[in-house]
């Protein structure tokens, strides 16, 4: 974070990897493309990742006003039936990130006087951390401090109550820390919020800088209350994440979301962007369950590189009760602009029949029927008792006392804010 928190050793993004064909196809960019197989009813997992290896500590952790055990990102299925015949062509070299060492000074520790930052840089592909991973710890009455350590770091603590209309209550705790000469810092931020309307908030922003120029950013909230139009309780979570090299062009950002409510509707998704220097990648998923049997599933991943390179791979998938349908799409752009797709698509009847389809621009084709069982995920695995069961102290925030006669004002022109729709402060843009 800062010279004030603990290190992080290296900005370092890793390879690239997109699971798109059944056939390894490398790139001379580091980057590989491949099918990899799950025997789980003959399905096959198509995920993205970027790994960083064993001695990289990578960017990045964070949460505005009025902390993580990594939560892997959630498998989606999809079956990719025929194999590619024919590797595909990459022309720039093997990517090298590997930026010096970050020299962090221990954190600040002001004799137990002051504050000390418990953040380090976040850490991609974890999803939204369980509020017991966060250590919100809120200060029971106002606080205004600041002091300055042996080292010459400077720290601030301070927290209060902010009180509006309807009951609402905010109470907050915000700290930091900054070196002696300016070139590193950290802060953060706690709060939680509440009305008599039953809306319950709980929340944290991070973020630091150290001194070579590498930042980060990251945010986390959850959020109870009544749907106006279903009368049901619902919980949403989000997290968003991102971090920027100071001595390279590189960074990432990714934004999560969860939601629920009682009757078991479910929706979850990610959005993530990340640059390594002349490479640039994204991925888009999305996962909606109504509660009832009915599951819709998509992924959409595509990466670039400077010298024209294209390549991406995108699927969806919906079914109920045993019947419905799969389809995707491969595909590849040279430099010189010489294209490659394939399509494919699946047709499930639920009576143990599967039409199965497809063709590529290189002239192969199929189009059979096969006898074959069909799965899915009809349920979320972690759904609405899951999350509830995480969230004691969301659901353990006091409101107000309301006094007796006096009634919620309700606005149901508007709800919420979706945590999908917050844009974070100096977003990464599109290569």
């Amino acid at each position: 974070m800062a010279a004030c928190s603990r290190g992080f050793a290296n900005f370092k993004l890793g390879r690239f990897e997109v699971s798109v064909s059944s056939s390894p196809l490398r790139s001379a960019d580091g980057i590989v493309l491949r099918n990899r197989k799950k025997r789980k009813d003959r399905v096959a997992t198509s995920r993205i990742s970027c790994c960083c290896s064993e001695s990289a500590v990578p960017i990045g952790r964070s949460a505005g006003p009025c902390n993580s055990v990594e939560k892997v990102e959630e498998k989606r299925h999809h079956r990719v039936r025929i194999q590619a015949n024919a590797a595909l062509p990459f022309a720039s070299p093997p990517p090298y990130f590997a930026s010096k060492q970050d020299k962090f000074n221990p954190r600040c520790t002001p004799r137990n006087s002051g504050p000390q930052s418990r953040d380090t840089p976040p850490k991609r592909d974890t999803g939204i951390a369980n509020e017991k991973d966060w250590g919100i710890s809120l200060l029971n009455e106002n606080v205004n401090e600041t002091g300055t350590s042996e080292d010459g770091c400077t720290w601030y603590r301070e927290g209060g109550e902010d009180l509006g209309e309807n009951g609402y209550r905010c109470r907050w705790t915000r700290m930091g820390g900054r070196s002696h000469d300016g070139s590193s810092e950290w802060k953060e931020t706690w709060w939680e919020k509440s009305d008599w309307s039953g809306y319950k908030e709980l929340g944290v922003e991070k973020s630091g800088r150290n001194a070579e120029g590498d930042s980060w950013w990251e945010t986390w909230k959850e959020v109870l209350y009544q749907d106006e139009w279903s009368n049901l309780a619902r919980i949403e979570r989000s997290a968003q994440k991102q971090a920027k090299s100071g001595t390279e062009n590189a960074g990432w950002y990714e934004k999560w979301w969860e939601k629920y409510d009682a009757k078991g509707w479910t929706e979850k998704g990610a959005h993530k962007y990340g640059r390594l220097n002349e490479q640039s990648w994204w991925e888009k998923w999305g996962e909606h369950y109504d509660g009832g049997g009915s599951v819709l599933k998509w992924t959409d991943k595509w990466a670039e590189t400077e010298l024209g390179t294209k390549w991406g791979d995108k699927w969806e998938e919906k079914f109920f009760a045993g019947i419905g349908s799969r389809q995707g799409e491969t595909w590849h752009v040279s430099p010189s602009d010489e294209r490659w797709s394939r399509t494919w698509g699946e047709e499930h009847f639920g009576n143990g029949k599967v039409h199965k389809y497809g063709k590529s621009t290189t002239g192969e084709s199929w189009d059979i029927v096969v006898d074959e069982e069909t799965y899915y995920e009809a349920e979320p695995h972690y759904g609405w008792a899951d999350v509830v069961g995480d969230s004691s102290q969301l659901l353990s925030i006091q409101p107000r006392e309301r006094p007796p006669g006096v009634f919620p004002n309700l606005d149901f022109r508007s709800s919420p804010p979706s945590p999908n729709n917050d844009d974070p402060p100096g977003t990464l843009p599109p290569a």
